[in-house]
């Protein structure tokens, strides 16, 4: 065992934070820390990192933090870089401080050994060179630069004074020297914001690799899965160990509160069964001896505890749009976006009901064409056109987090100047949907965390009952029950979604459509994220055959009914699909009528079949023998759940090409 923590009782002030901490680290384990915003785990980080103390260690409990040997435990602090002309390259190599020592001391070996050959000089220079090895000596240079390439840097960047980075630029500095000290005990707080996708899977192959310990607070679940092998849970003050990656957590925390219910509810029946039973008898002289020993059963059962709820307190907004729009939502045909030169040129269509991720680097225009399309920016060439009755809400999450707010004015008053038409009541039902309590609506702006400004900015974007809403990373400083939250929003939400996110789970979850900026292009998927994951295998599957195209052309399948092709790419200088689709020449009605019939003759087998099978799961959701299997029903559930949500996308998709068919003068059949 690394590390361990021993009945840690952590308090501020009079404010109990943790209690009853017993932490473990084992060997190379990947520990996760989850639990809502300010449950504690930021300050399990900094008591494993030595920067507070237990308040407990001079009771008489069994308490204290015991660690096998010296232990190095490294820790992404507040950034403060002391000097900021000292350039990038020399403040990263003060990390390899160790190997230059040990270096040196090579060298002055190398030359005593030229006039004396002493077995103590060999022995310590064989002692050097191992540890060497372990530092990762003899590869530093190239170790950091291939790092800093992958932080989104260039080699160049390397002779720039550190104070002429940006304030995020200098916390990837910090990151990276993090991870070139290769400490035993590395503690990471939200390693992945502000990472473009890229950053984050190189990293995770990182971090898996990693022959050391790595303890992690993170909100990005798909991260988690990827490289935990172990996850703690802090709720309610207590921390609780689970095997496993996140998923393994949420499967085993649920079963485990099903047999926690079902095992309270039999203890009390059994408790009533036996009290019931001594107030009949307990004035029966012949019952007494009976009565005795079943009041001591009671007194000897292990009470189980109550299960508590489990702490999913989070926002709620169901809404419908003002007015529904019409199908074609947003048209955008070269449009070239960026400050005062060209960052690329943007072609895609959107359509109603269409949840479209944005994806690519930092850098490439993600937010720039969000901004854009909202007004904020002009575009530098090309057009883009909303659809009728198009009404749209923009989110900006740095504006949400960094914009001018008054300190002074609460929560409440923000909210009313924003909309001063509605009553008092209606301000506070708005708010407490955002979990804005009673007590919460008076809290100054000046004391608001970043996930509270972000729910109160989208509180006020959706107000507006927008039918196309425009984010840009809304699940940024939101915890994973606000993410589940806005997934569930989203998913039920009737308008149009066009997003930027580098949060994949949230992408999996929500997205029907990908528009990837690349290198040059910008590419449109009409499928969702992993079916998009999939089409990138065979692209570069198929690059790397000779005599073979790229992948670009091909077809994946499609939430649209359009005669555009799922996949579609566009440069500045080739005419793109949509243009060539605006020839009449091209446009067949008759084929058109054909593919739609053929179409809703598909969706209504499938339909047909999907149903059929979803009353098979109730069927065996019915079965008396299943009912301890716990596990079983939880997957048949979530079958039957899947079953359902697969015939709501089967109507919506029915409908529309009901709808096409009667604008192009044809009956559905």
């Amino acid at each position: 065992m690394r590390y361990q923590i021993r009945h840690a009782l952590v308090q501020y002030g009079a404010d109990t934070i943790l209690q009853d901490v017993n932490f473990e680290i084992h060997d190379n384990e990947k520990i996760a820390i989850v639990g809502r915003n300010g449950c504690g785990k930021t300050t399990l980080l900094k008591l494993i990192a030595g920067d507070i103390s237990m308040n407990n260690l001079d009771s008489d409990e069994t308490c204290g933090i015991t660690m096998a040997g010296k232990q190095n435990i490294g820790f992404l602090r507040q950034v403060s870089f002391t000097d900021g002309n000292v350039t990038a390259e020399e403040e990263i190599q003060k990390t390899f401080a160790p190997v230059f020592a040990c270096e040196a001391r090579m060298q002055e070996i190398e030359a005593l050994l030229e006039t004396q050959s002493e077995k103590a000089l060999l022995n310590e220079y064989d002692h050097l060179q191992k540890k060497m090895e372990a530092l990762r000596g003899y590869t530093w240079r190239q170790d950091m630069e291939i790092m800093f390439q992958k932080f989104g840097f260039s080699l160049e960047d390397l002779s720039r004074p550190i104070g002429t980075f940006s304030g995020g630029q200098q916390t990837k500095m910090a990151f990276i020297k993090l991870l070139l000290s290769r400490p035993d005990i590395m503690l990471l707080d939200e390693p992945t914001n502000h990472l473009d996708l890229p950053t984050i899977e190189w990293l995770e192959e990182y971090l898996q690799s990693y022959d050391k310990s790595v303890v992690i607070v993170s909100h990005d679940r798909m991260f988690l899965d990827r490289i935990i092998d172990v996850t703690y849970e802090i709720e309610y003050h207590l921390i609780k160990r689970y095997p496993g990656n996140y998923s393994a957590f949420v499967k085993r925390k649920e079963a485990d509160l099903i047999k926690q219910e079902k095992d309270y509810e039999e203890q009390q029946q059994e408790i009533k069964r036996l009290t019931d039973w001594i107030e009949k008898w307990k004035n029966t002289p012949t019952k007494v001896s009976a009565t005795r020993s079943k009041r001591m059963a009671i007194e000897h059962m292990v009470k189980i505890e109550k299960p508590r709820r489990f702490d999913t307190k989070t926002f709620h907004a169901l809404f419908t749009p003002r007015i529904e729009s019409y199908t074609d939502v947003l048209t955008v045909k070269k449009l070239s976006i960026g400050y005062e030169e060209e960052l690329i040129r943007v072609t895609f269509s959107l359509r109603k009901g269409e949840r479209l991720a944005i994806l690519g680097e930092n850098g490439k225009g993600k937010s720039t064409l969000l901004k854009t399309l909202v007004g904020i920016l002009k575009p530098l060439g090309g057009n883009y056109t909303f659809g009728h009755n198009v009404e749209w809400g923009y989110f900006d999450q740095q504006q949400a987090v960094k914009g001018d707010m008054d300190p002074e004015q609460t929560v409440l008053d923000n909210f009313w100047q924003t909309y001063p038409g509605l009553m008092r009541e209606q301000v506070r039902s708005a708010l407490g949907s955002f979990l804005f309590s009673q007590e919460e609506v008076e809290k100054k702006s000046g004391q608001l965390s970043g996930g509270e400004k972000v729910r109160l900015a989208l509180c006020k974007m959706f107000q507006t009952r927008p039918n196309l809403l425009i984010l840009d990373e809304p699940t940024n400083h939101m915890d994973i029950l606000g993410k589940e939250a806005l997934e569930q929003m989203l998913s039920s939400y009737p308008g149009t979604v066009l997003f930027v996110s580098h949060d994949r789970y949230f992408i999996r979850q929500t997205a029907t459509g990908i528009l990837e900026f690349g290198e040059n292009a910008v590419t449109q998927y009409n499928c969702p994220y992993e079916e998009y994951l999939d089409a990138k295998k065979r692209q570069t599957a198929d690059s790397l055959q000779p005599g073979t195209h790229t992948a670009a052309k091909q077809k994946t399948n499609a939430h649209t009914t359009s005669d555009i092709p799922a996949l579609t790419q566009t440069t500045s200088d080739t005419p793109t699909l949509s243009d060539v689709f605006d020839r009449k020449n091209y446009y067949n009605p008759g084929k058109v009528k054909s593919r739609l019939l053929k179409q809703l003759e598909k969706y209504e087998e499938q339909l047909r079949l999907s149903e059929q099978h979803a009353a098979e799961l109730k069927l065996q959701l019915m079965d008396p023998s299943l009912g301890t299997d716990y596990e079983k029903l939880m997957e048949l559930q979530s079958q039957l759940d899947a079953e359902e949500h697969n015939q709501e996308t089967l109507l919506e998709r029915m409908m529309e090409a009901e709808t096409e068919l009667e604008d192009l003068g044809g009956q559905p059949s």
